[in-house]
């Protein structure tokens, strides 16, 4: 068992860093073409097996509440970014498909977002402290119930 205060200033610095981290990529996000909280939707969808994923497995992995993701499913399938179909093995659920041309535009922001990312965090760490960095981060979302995904470093 881990010293209270020491594990409270840990948390503490984890936070203010992420918050910090957050604002710059803010700043820099292409926000005028897609918003942070929709790239957010475009990744996971992109990252899951044939670039589709159920409903309800993208609202536990996005950053925003589930009717707020509904919504914004349904702004993203108004704009052609991606579609939506029944869960042909569940026909009370819902499939939602990134489209052609969801995916190019992903692709275009990503690009950019992942630029500033290592600007801001590729340039204050080096390979091995982010991959204990990735370890690290992947052990606490353990130890609170969570599976980490797979999107961690590799070691390549």
């Amino acid at each position: 068992m881990s010293d209270r205060a020491i594990t409270v200033a840990a948390w503490e610095s984890l936070f203010r860093t992420q918050v910090t981290i957050m604002r710059a990529l803010a700043a820099e996000f292409p926000s005028e073409v897609i918003s942070l909280n929709e790239y957010d939707v475009l990744f996971n969808i992109t990252r899951a097996p044939g670039r589709r994923l159920r409903l309800k497995d993208l609202n536990r992995n996005v950053l925003i509440t589930q009717p707020s993701v509904s919504r914004l499913v349904d702004r993203l399938v108004a704009r052609g970014l991606v579609a939506k179909t029944h869960d042909p093995n569940d026909g009370r659920g819902t499939v939602v498909a990134i489209t052609n041309e969801g995916f190019a535009l992903f692709r275009r922001v990503a690009i950019t977002h992942m630029e500033a990312i290592d600007r801001h965090v590729g340039q204050g760490l080096d390979d091995d402290e982010l991959r204990t960095l990735t370890e690290l981060c992947n052990r606490l979302r353990v130890s609170v119930g969570e599976t980490p995904d797979s999107a961690g470093v590799s070691d390549d």
